[in-house]
Order: C-alpha cells, then structure tokens, then sequence
C-alpha cells in the first residue's frame, strides 16, 4: 500500500475518514491527492492532513495509481466529465467507488470503457474507525488489488465482499443507512427519557451506553443469538416484557422491513436514473 500513489476526486466526510485511515495505516501523506469544488475546503484539508490538495480533477487521476470516486452519485457523471481528453486510458489503473447507485456498467461508461473498477459502500461510523464496507469486484480486477482494497478500508473498520453486484444495493440499505435507522431509535428514547425527568445530558448518557453496551454483548457473544439475548433481558410478566408487547402490538418488526425495503428501492431508483 505503501507506494500507491491515490486520488481522491471528492473530499466529503467519507473521503476524509478513508484519508485518515489510510495515513495511520502507514501510507506517506504525500502519495494523497484530494479534490474538491471549495478551494479553501480543499486547502484547509491538505494543511490539516499534509496531504495534496487541488481543485483539477484530471491531473489528480492522471498522477495516480488509485483513483477514488468520492462524490454524491448525483454529481458523479458531471465530475467525470470534467476529466481531459488526455485521460482517456485508465489502463493499469484502479477505480474505487463509494458512491450509492451507481453500477461498474455506468462508471465504466462514464470512464471510457475503463472496467477495473471496485465498488464499496461504507458507513458513517467509518470516521471513528468503526465501519463496515461492502466490497464489489469486476471481474477483471486482479487479487492483489482486491486485497489492496480491503486493506484500505480495514484502516477504517471491516469490510466483507460481497457476489454479486445488487448485494451492494442490499448492504446500502442494511448498513450503509444503517447508522440513521439507530440513530433515530436513540433519539426517540432520549426525548422520552427527557419528558420523564432527567437532563439532556444524563438522557443521552443513559441511551448511548446501553446502545453500546448492547452491541458489544451481541459481539462478544457471537455463540448466543439476538433472540436468545433478548429473551435474557425479558423476564415474563416484567417491565421489558411490557415495552416488547407494546413494538409488537405496533408491528416494529414490520415497520424495520419495510424502513429496509423503501432503502433498497431507493438506492435501486438512483441506480436507474444514473
């Protein structure tokens, strides 16, 4: 990884956590060329991370050995088109992908044909180093640089590859929006936590380490299924046993389905309309 020259073309939140990852994970800053629209942004970056930084897409890609597409995927045909002529032959190349919706056959004409090309689809929790990324292959992509590729975003969290190319669409919505589906479970039980009484602070405190407290159980207990480790919790007749009755007589098992479901979709609309 060490001699790889790489491009960020995009500089967002994701590009940043990739970059800091890929810096502690031993690659010289100075192999790093990050792109972005806000010259001050981008500068502000550069300085903050020493890395590279500009605003010209093409001479980043053309320097590099590792181009990483690190735009919305609304902006991604826009971006590639701002590529000069001269960079017509990808050949030797590695195009990695972040972007939700946007298949390796929409890229690949978007670059000229060019098909050694990764997809991924990583998550927020990627920024603190606790990620998890889906990883998809052309096939003509060689197993070194599959193996470069999961070690990039190993800097970030953990990464699974995945078969088939729609199993990237199916990670977008079970971890890729993952994180906000939590989020907004913790949210509603901090605001009743707050209607019963306690502070803002203390209301969060509570919810965020039982949050975390339950997910380090269900890792450190690998042997023990979700159902099992609930039922631990819920004694008959109890107070959990009362909360649990009231998501079923809700059908939250539903309502998660179909928050899955509407994910999915989505990400296959973008993929579609690209």
């Amino acid at each position: 990884m060490q001699n790889k020259k790489i491009a960020f073309l995009g500089s967002g939140n994701m590009a940043r956590s990739l970059i800091s990852g890929l810096i502690k994970a031993g690659i010289p800053a100075k192999n790093i060329h990050a792109t972005g629209v806000n010259s001050a942004k981008i500068e502000h970056l550069a300085g903050e991370l020493d890395i590279v930084g500009s605003t010209n897409n093409t001479i980043a890609a053309k320097n590099a050995d590792v181009i990483v597409l690190a735009v919305k995927p609304q902006f991604m045909a826009d971006m590639l088109s701002t590529l000069s002529d001269s960079i017509t032959d990808y050949s030797g190349k590695l195009v990695i992908s972040i972007a939700a919706g946007v298949s390796i056959t929409q890229l690949s004409k978007l670059l000229h044909g060019h098909t050694n090309i990764i997809r991924c689809m990583p998550n927020t929790p990627s920024l603190i180093g606790a990620g998890i990324t889906g990883l998809f292959a052309s096939d003509i992509v060689s197993a070194v640089e599959r193996h470069f590729t999961e070690a990039m975003f190993t800097a970030i969290g953990k990464s699974i590859w995945v078969d088939t190319e729609a199993d990237i669409n199916k990670i977008t919505a079970i971890s890729g929006s993952g994180p906000a589906y939590f989020f907004f479970f913790m949210q509603a039980m901090v605001e009743e936590a707050q209607r019963m009484g306690f502070t803002a602070d203390t209301a969060r405190v509570l919810v965020q380490e039982t949050a975390l407290g339950a997910a380090k159980l269900v890792i450190n207990k690998p042997e023990i299924d979700l159902i099992t480790l609930r039922e631990q919790v819920t004694s008959k007749g109890g107070t959990t046993a009362a909360a649990i009755r009231v998501f079923e007589e809700g059908n939250l098992p539903i309502l998660i389905s179909n928050a899955m479901k509407a994910a999915l979709y989505r990400s296959e609309e973008i993929e579609k309309s690209c």
